[in-house]
């Protein structure tokens, strides 16, 4: 008889995009439209601001802590990675003399580790998302998890943080740690599909197209573009128009008071003001968006929702990312 074929490990979602555009939030809403379908899976966080377990209402991520239950059966998990404290674990771990991780503890080894050599601190990190996605469920054969989705680091560091275990291998040609690194490295290549989140803001727009390039030349899988906050035009072409002529508060209060509201000239002449920024700002943000499709790559508009807590409204996220195809 035949050998089973391994299960393929999950797809792994990695979501940047430049501090605050929103990506942590865009990671979760991922996380919870994956599961909607019936799927297990696991949202990680890599950077220790406990974001993550705010975005689901939790208090604080305390290992792989279940956030929420989906009506198709599935479930999100919230992991928080503390790149120092994994460091410590893995010490613990490989060195043969029980003491030693405390003393290399004392003596600044891991803080050496996890500042001043950035790529062991990020093989580190992903090495604790690699040893969770692979870890096999108790009820069946196959992963615990369908898919894995990782808040990663900014764009401007999301490439060093991927190459970082290439980086570390090639230094540590020998010993547990190269090995591993070349493990995770063969473990990313097959897995991974990049989401990157922009807004409709100049800088955010600027290093999402550099960094679309970046990893692009590095042979990285992006996907697409989610447009973070992206509102509507408030008028239409017409609209636009009309405001353009001299006679536009005018016309405005005639169009208001056809419609029973009657304003005085100032309050239509403000009116008029408002409308013509705000189709400044859009004509600015079209121009913005367009940038954007010069990376060739398919944009996922998301709207702004938040729930009556003021917390991110993830259903709502997660029902407009299945919209828009967001997901490969």
């Amino acid at each position: 008889m035949p050998a089973r074929p391994a299960p393929r490990p999950p797809r792994l979602h990695v979501v940047t995009g430049k501090g605050g555009t929103g990506k942590t939030t865009v990671a979760a809403a991922l996380a919870l439209t994956l599961a909607k379908g019936g799927a297990r899976v696991l949202v990680v966080e890599v950077e220790g601001r406990g974001g993550l377990a705010a975005a689901f209402g939790l208090t604080e991520a305390k290992g792989e802590q279940l956030a929420v239950s989906t009506e198709g059966g599935g479930e999100v998990y919230v992991l928080d990675v503390d790149p120092r404290a994994a460091l410590l674990q893995y010490l613990r771990l490989k060195v043969p003399v029980p003491a030693a991780a405390g003393v290399l503890s004392a003596v600044g080894a891991v803080d050496f580790a996890t500042t001043v050599a950035p790529g062991v601190r990020d093989v580190i990190a992903l090495g604790k998302v690699y040893e969770a996605a692979r870890r096999e469920r108790t009820s069946r054969p196959g992963p615990r998890y369908d898919a894995v989705v990782l808040d990663a680091p900014p764009t401007g560091r999301v490439g060093r943080f991927l190459a970082a275990p290439r980086q570390v291998a090639e230094l540590a040609q020998a010993g547990p740690i190269g090995s591993q690194a070349l493990r995770i490295e063969d473990w990313l290549r097959e897995s991974t599909v990049i989401h990157l989140v922009a807004l409709l803001e100049e800088l955010p727009v600027e290093e999402t197209c550099e960094a679309v390039a970046e990893l692009a030349e590095d042979g990285w899988s992006v996907s697409d573009v989610v447009v973070n906050d992206d509102e509507p035009a408030a008028l239409a072409e017409g609209g636009v128009a009309t405001l353009a002529g001299p006679d536009a508060a005018a016309d405005l209060a005639a169009e208001l008071s056809a419609c029973g509201l009657d304003v005085t000239p100032t309050t239509a002449r403000t009116l008029v003001d408002h409308l013509r920024q705000r189709t400044a700002r859009d004509e600015e943000r079209h121009a913005l968006r367009d940038r954007l499709a010069t990376t060739g790559l398919p944009l996922a508009p998301l709207r702004p929702g938040h729930g009556p807590d003021g917390r991110p409204d993830l259903d709502a996220l997660a029902a407009q990312l299945s919209q828009v195809g967001a997901l490969p």
